[in-house]
């Protein structure tokens, strides 16, 4: 059956509520749901390549269910939040028996730049604060299966999961021309979506692009931020990635230690792979929308982004695999002295890479209205 209308009402009557209850109450206790799906029709935008509209759709109604976690109270959006350029506004997210998650959640934007639906034999950005995923496809299953996320732990639990919501059969027919629920077929789809999300539209893609351009104070923090403190070598505020294309040093490119500790308790790509020259190396972060993603770094000890400049003016630490671009002509660490009004400047052109367009867009809100 097409979906042709601009929402799907679905009534989740007792017995299917029963289904999805972890408790083993009579299901004649609980009463008719209806759960409407805000589902416009065609949003994305999307060509064959990439994909469809109805892929997206899809995928954006998979990112924001429930009934994806153990116990029908985590979602893929509960710690990665709209409104905060989905990414989440505490030092730890709770999984889905309130356990914290052991690092910050980092914002999930225009991944789908280089990680979408590439080949067995590309090279893309590593995923991940530690590096531990390279696709998309992967990427996405990861935090369902985690123990403290959302604590599935079975692939095919997920997808009887899916089966047994009453409103995925048509999503799925439309979609993929069938109805066949598989978890290769669900990957896709939250991938599709996780790649839909594009920040390209903040004052600064403006500016460049010949619009109206950033005032006096915004221009020096531009300037500094480019020049006089090179934070862009890194920070390739420019590119919609925004990772480094190359530099620094180590084994994976885009992933670097900043002098965070002496002695990090996380070892971030070190922790990973076994290589103690990659030891306190963490994924560079997309600063787009950066005022809108605190608290900052990988464990989330920053609250806001004067303390983070304060890091690097006085108190980036001299461990051995800090990055060379940190160092001073001792081979130190840089202090970089930034001035309180600097500091402004700086602070108020980071401001200028928020996308307000990508926090309010319908088609990444979420689809579930139940009443």
């Amino acid at each position: 059956m097409k979906l042709k209308r601009s929402s799907l009402a679905v009534i989740l009557l007792a017995t299917v509520a029963g289904f999805f209850s972890c408790n083993k109450e009579d299901s004649s206790s609980v009463k008719p749901v209806t759960t409407t799906l805000d589902l416009p029709e065609r949003p994305y935008n999307y060509n064959t390549f990439f994909g469809s509209n109805q892929l997206a759709t899809l995928g954006r109604v998979l990112f924001y269910d429930n009934h994806l976690s153990v116990n029908n109270s985590i979602s893929c959006a509960s710690c990665h939040k709209q409104s905060m350029a989905f990414s989440d506004n505490v030092t730890f997210s709770s999984g889905y028996e309130n356990q914290l998650t052991k690092r910050n959640s980092l914002a999930i934007q225009n991944l789908g730049v280089t990680n979408f639906f590439m080949g067995p034999n590309a090279n893309p950005p590593s995923l991940f604060w530690d590096g531990r995923e390279k696709f998309l496809g992967s990427m996405v299953l990861k935090p369902i299966m985690n123990h403290v996320e959302m604590g599935m732990g079975d692939l095919n639990a997920i997808v009887n999961k899916v089966k047994a919501a009453p409103y995925y059969n048509d999503l799925f027919m439309e979609a993929f021309n069938s109805s066949d629920i598989d978890i290769n077929k669900i990957a896709r789809a939250l991938s599709t979506f996780v790649a839909s999300i594009s920040s390209n539209n903040t004052r600064f893609d403006k500016a460049q692009r010949g619009g109206t351009a950033l005032n006096g104070l915004e221009e020096q923090g531009k300037l500094l931020f480019f020049n006089k403190y090179n934070c862009n070598t890194c920070h390739q505020t420019q590119q919609l990635n925004g990772y480094q294309s190359g530099g620094g040093n180590g084994s994976e490119i885009g992933f670097v230690n900043i002098g965070l500790d002496v002695n990090y308790a996380d070892n971030g790509l070190g922790a990973l792979n076994g290589n103690s020259s990659d030891n306190g190396r963490f994924k560079i972060p997309n600063l787009r929308n950066i005022a809108l993603t605190g608290p900052y770094m990988h464990d989330g000890r920053f609250s806001s982004l004067d303390q983070v400049l304060e890091h690097y003016s006085h108190n980036i630490k001299n461990h051995p695999n800090l990055d060379v671009r940190l160092k001073g002509t001792n081979n130190l660490a840089k202090e970089m002295n930034i001035s309180t009004q600097e500091k402004t400047a700086l602070i108020a052109f980071l401001n200028t890479l928020t996308d307000y367009s990508l926090i309010t867009d319908p088609k990444f809100s979420n689809p579930f209205k139940v009443k």
